[in-house]
Formats: C-alpha cells, structure tokens, sequence
C-alpha cells in the first residue's frame, strides 16, 4: 500500500479542505452523517472508560500473565481497529481475547452493558446540563456542524444519521444537540440484534429505495468503516479529522487512516463548510 504521506493531494485555496481524488460533484441528493466524533462530542473520552474495563477482564477471567500495561496495549490496539463498527464488535473481539488466555468469556452484550454501565456517569453529567440549560450544546458539537446540516436542509438535501452507538441513545443525543430534526432520512443505530444493522446496510437501502447511483449519495464521517462502505458502492466520501480526547493517543492517525480508506475529501470540521458546499455542489 503507498504510504499515504506521499500522496498528491491540494486544498481549496484559503481553506482546510484537502482534495485526495476527482470526484463527480454536483449530483449529490442524500447525504449520510456519522455521529460520534462527526456531529457529537458528548461521548468524547469514551476509550478513556472501554480500554480499562477490557483490562479488567482480561485480568480478572484470564490466568495471564501478561502485565496491565501489556494488556493495554493489546486493547488499544483492538479497540481503535474495530472504531466504527457497532461497539458489539469490539466486545466480541474481548471475548475472544479473553478466551485466546484460557479464560470463559460471558456474552459480548454483557460486556457492552457494563461498559454503557461505566459510561453512564461522564455521558449523563453532560447530559444533565444540557436538560438543564447549564451546558451550551456548541462545545459538544462538532464546530460548525449545525450550520452545516442547516445549509443542506435550506439546499434540499435528505440528511441521515447512522451511528455505530446504540439507537435510543443517539435519538436522545442528536435532540439534546439541537440536531436531530435535519435528519428528516431517519436516525439510525446499533441494536441489541446487532446482525439487523450497519452502516453498509443503511447506504445500501438508500441506493436501493431512491435508485441512485455513487454521485449522488455522500457519506461524512470521522471513521475509517463508514469511508470504506462509501467507496464500496461508489459513493463520495468526507472524512472528519476530527481531534479526540483520550488519554491513550488513540486515532491520533485518523487522518491518514481516512485518507487509505479512500476518503475522497478530508476536513478537520466544518468551519469551511460553506466552501466545501459550494465545491461539492456547484464546482
């Protein structure tokens, strides 16, 4: 594979815009949003919480004798892999690392339960002050990504979220940011029955309901999963750089992971959003 810092690519003149490929613009009618780390920060740190219980367990149902620090780094490296995928699947990953050490793992929805259990505190302290008007929603979005989704509703354009994090709980947060309603294609997310949804399924459905073709669909996310689906059915793909906050320097290579997923477009937010509107839909 060519290393990514080698490759040719130009921005928009005054703007952070990186172009990685030509593109046919000007067709796009539907557009598919991820949303951690894409609209919301709201769950900002959440490695901060996933890699230490995985630990945890690898501590506590293993007889390894692998350091906590080794074992670290084993999670880290798994758990950054798999993000972007529903959460299910890293939990299925620590099930089975847990049972690579002799250990009898639970059920992955166990695992998941604790964690949403874990995570419960930091996302409901934000939560709560959002409800109660203590805590401003801007900070916990993404920079300009409500004048963004606000400028394609006044063009016209169906707007869709489809997250890997359960779907009740991106329901309640996209409202609590003031975003859910720009989302009149559907809120989509991950289900206990997790084989009934992905991010490729919801591409393929939209394809499929409205018969469009590559062009006229685009994806923006800040995951290499949903860049990789975008490219798989010919679809534009935007890839947010956006910076996370976690203690363990995780994604700290988001953009050139985006970029090998074949991000066609790279941003590091939305503060260029009315220029990277005006290239994708009157260049």
């Amino acid at each position: 594979m060519q290393n990514v810092s080698t490759v040719q690519y130009h921005t928009l003149d005054g703007t952070a815009i990186e172009l990685h490929r030509d593109i046919e613009t000007g067709n796009i009618g539907h557009v598919v949003f991820d949303f951690d780390g894409t609209i919301s920060l709201i769950r900002d740190g959440w490695q901060n919480v996933m890699v230490p219980m995985m630990v945890d367990f690898l501590q506590t149902e293993t007889d390894t004798t692998e350091t906590r620090a080794e074992l670290e780094e084993v999670v880290v490296e798994f758990v950054d892999k798999l993000t972007g995928k529903q959460t299910i699947y890293q939990m299925i990953q620590l099930g089975e690392e847990i049972a690579k050490r002799g250990g009898t793992s639970q059920e992955p929805l166990a695992y998941k339960d604790e964690y949403n259990r874990r995570l419960l505190p930091v996302v409901e302290e934000r939560i709560a002050g959002l409800v109660a008007g203590t805590l401003s929603a801007e900070p916990l979005r993404v920079p300009m990504s409500l004048e963004f989704l606000r400028s394609l509703r006044e063009m016209g354009i169906t707007c869709y979220l489809a997250s890997g994090t359960d779907v009740a709980f991106v329901r309640n947060e996209a409202a609590l940011l003031g975003v859910a309603a720009y989302f009149d294609g559907g809120i989509f997310g991950a289900l206990r029955e997790y084989q009934k949804f992905s991010k490729a399924m919801v591409l393929q459905n939209i394809l499929t309901d409205f018969g469009l073709s590559g062009s006229e669909l685009l994806i923006v996310g800040d995951g290499y999963v949903e860049i990789e689906n975008a490219k798989a059915v010919g679809a534009i793909a935007v890839g947010v750089a956006s910076v996370e906050d976690n203690v363990y320097n995780m994604n700290a290579d988001k953009r050139e992971r985006l970029i090998r997923a074949g991000a066609d477009i790279i941003i590091p937010d939305f503060r260029d959003g009315a220029r990277l509107l005006e290239y994708l839909f009157f260049h």
